[in-house]
């Protein structure tokens, strides 16, 4: 039995986390659930799976959780440095990262200084801190599996070739909601225009990070890290149809391609059963339904944020922590209503041209490149 704790477990892929774990009785003890600030939600898990420990980031909330599992024996814990030190507790094999946003990074960092096995959903942990993160688990032994669909699929791909028979690896991109919109009608765009995404279903923030394709951007940070490659060894496509997640095209010419339906429990079961490959009620597939998959060049013109991505995987350093933060809080002006959607990849570029890259950044460094990513976009 695997003993997880699930971090982020009220969000969208920790839910779907949870949802694994019910498809695979036996498999899994959830030794702790942490969450941002709902405590409904939250104490609802805590009757269905009975963890040891319930952790919620807001202070504010401790009190109302405490009162909600009142007759439980799980020991309620809050604020950001209690979820951190959890995801080391030692009574854990498994941490499924799935917070949102840079808070997450210091709970994925404790867990891999810890040995442990890390579901990485949170993108920004190694787009801000990859060659930390990684230099971490070579000296603890910890594992690091991806739980994005791009990465989780490149993963699966590399199992046919060595590392040094890449040749590239092939990032595939729904296109957003606003792949075949005018550019000249992208000022009018809004909030509740970008979160309608036309294949996934998921969180705010990530949906508009899809509709201005800044989420591919942060993913080929990520895959640099990820994967150790150099950025001119990654590629990204429009495939607007989700059924290709990523390809690796190796030295030979020989192309891998992982094909699934658009649903987040497939990753996130690879990653919780990996190197094993569970049986899942899944539909059977049938290659007549897929008889015609679209591939297209993504337009740089209507999406900026593709070079932004580039330019911070090539830069390295405290490049990434700048992109991630600027758009953070890019997309939170343009979510409030203050600025434009063109708007978010401008600020993200103004603020990584102002940014002095510090090459092997510590942790504290890393903050601080986002502290000063974050004040020059709301300047």
């Amino acid at each position: 039995m695997q003993r997880i704790a699930v971090l982020g477990s009220t969000g969208s892929v920790g839910r779907q986390a949870l949802d694994v774990v019910k498809a695979h009785p036996g498999a899994f003890e959830v030794e702790i659930l942490a969450a941002g600030s709902n405590v409904r939600e939250l104490a609802e898990q805590v009757f269905a799976f009975r963890p040891r420990k319930v952790l919620i980031a807001d202070p504010s909330c401790h009190a109302a959780l405490q009162d909600a599992v009142r007759g439980t024996a799980t020991e309620v814990l809050s604020g950001a440095a209690a979820i951190a030190s959890a995801a080391a507790d030692p009574k854990v094999d498994c941490v499924v990262a799935a917070i949102t946003g840079v808070a997450g990074l210091p709970a994925s960092l404790a867990a891999v200084r810890a040995g442990k096995r890390l579901a990485l959903a949170n993108k920004e942990s190694m787009v801000v801190a990859g060659p930390l993160l990684q230099a971490s688990a070579k000296e603890s032994g910890a594992v690091i599996l991806p739980v994005d669909s791009e990465h989780s699929a490149i993963f699966q791909c590399l199992m046919s070739g060595r590392h040094s028979e890449i040749r590239r690896l092939i990032l595939t991109a729904s296109g957003g909601p606003f792949r075949t919109r005018a550019r000249e009608t992208f000022d009018a765009i809004t909030p509740a225009e970008a979160l309608r995404h036309p294949t996934w279903n998921m969180g705010p923030k990530i949906s508009v990070d899809s509709a201005t394709m800044m989420n591919k951007a942060l993913e080929i940070v990520e895959a640099r890290y990820l994967f150790d490659v150099n950025v001119e060894q990654i590629a990204v496509t429009v495939h607007p149809q989700s059924i290709v997640h990523s390809m690796v095209e190796f030295i030979d010419g020989t192309v891998m391609a992982q094909m699934s339906p658009a649903d987040m429990r497939l990753p996130l079961r690879y990653a919780l059963s990996w190197p094993q490959r569970w049986s899942a009620d899944a539909p059977g597939f049938s290659p007549t339904t897929f008889a015609q998959l679209h591939f297209e060049d993504p337009d740089e013109s209507k999406f900026p944020a593709l070079r932004l991505g580039r330019l911070a995987a090539q830069r390295g350093g405290t490049a990434g922590s700048v992109l991630n933060a600027a758009n953070e809080v890019a997309v939170a002006l343009f979510m409030s209503g203050k600025i434009r959607f063109p708007e978010i990849a401008e600020r993200v570029g103004r603020a990584l041209e102002q940014h002095r890259v510090v090459d092997a950044p510590d942790l504290e460094q890393i903050m601080t490149a986002d502290r000063e990513a974050r004040e020059e976009v709301l300047r």
